[in-house]
């Protein structure tokens, strides 16, 4: 059962509803939803009625990085070198991680949401398992390398580069793929 489409001003609210948040959680701040309300000129019922938590507003935000992800996870699965399609898939999680500062709070939550970011992240999940197991397979990776092994060595990697606090999104995305590079080396079996 699809959803029927918004009303013209409905879909408009709802758009500069996201808008808002995007800048709340680019900009650092906390996601709450009378300040966003506020900051939107925006009824806050209205804003209840499109996101009734702050976590279904952040996911929202957060979607289109993680579908754009899951299409780079998509295009890696078709790479015929399976070091090459999961150096590929790595470095493109630690590129959002960096850049996106809705997406590591939607990675790192217990729980989902909205039925869209579950699937993502089920898809992604899926990709993960499949580029490391050809990897294995392939004998281009240690098979005692699981993916509860590379998930925390992932989130190590985004950690460390944010470190760099005086570093912007671009440049903590250079210094984490390069820490991402490293961790590789040490883990490619040529």
């Amino acid at each position: 059962m699809s959803t029927p489409p918004l009303r013209k001003d409905a879909a408009r609210n709802w758009r500069h509803i996201v808008e808002t948040a995007r800048q709340y959680v680019d900009d650092g701040k906390p996601l709450q939803l009378n300040d966003v309300a506020r900051t939107a000129s925006i009824g806050v019922a209205t804003v209840y009625r499109h996101f009734p938590t702050p976590e279904a507003l952040l996911e929202t935000v957060a979607l289109p990085a993680i579908e754009k992800l899951l299409r780079r996870a998509e295009h890696a699965l078709a790479e015929d070198d399976p070091w090459v399609a999961l150096r590929e898939f790595l470095a493109a999680v630690i590129e959002v991680m960096l850049t996106d500062p809705a997406v590591p709070p939607v990675f790192a939550a217990a729980t989902d949401t909205l039925e869209d970011t579950g699937d993502l992240k089920r898809g992604l999940a899926t990709a993960f398992g499949e580029l490391l197991a050809r990897a294995h397979a392939a004998g281009v990776i240690d098979s005692s390398v699981t993916e509860s092994d590379v998930t925390p060595l992932m989130c190590g990697i985004a950690y460390a580069a944010n470190m760099q606090s005086d570093l912007g999104p671009t440049e903590r995305a250079a210094l984490g793929l390069r820490y991402l590079d490293l961790l590789l080396t040490g883990l490619h079996r040529p």
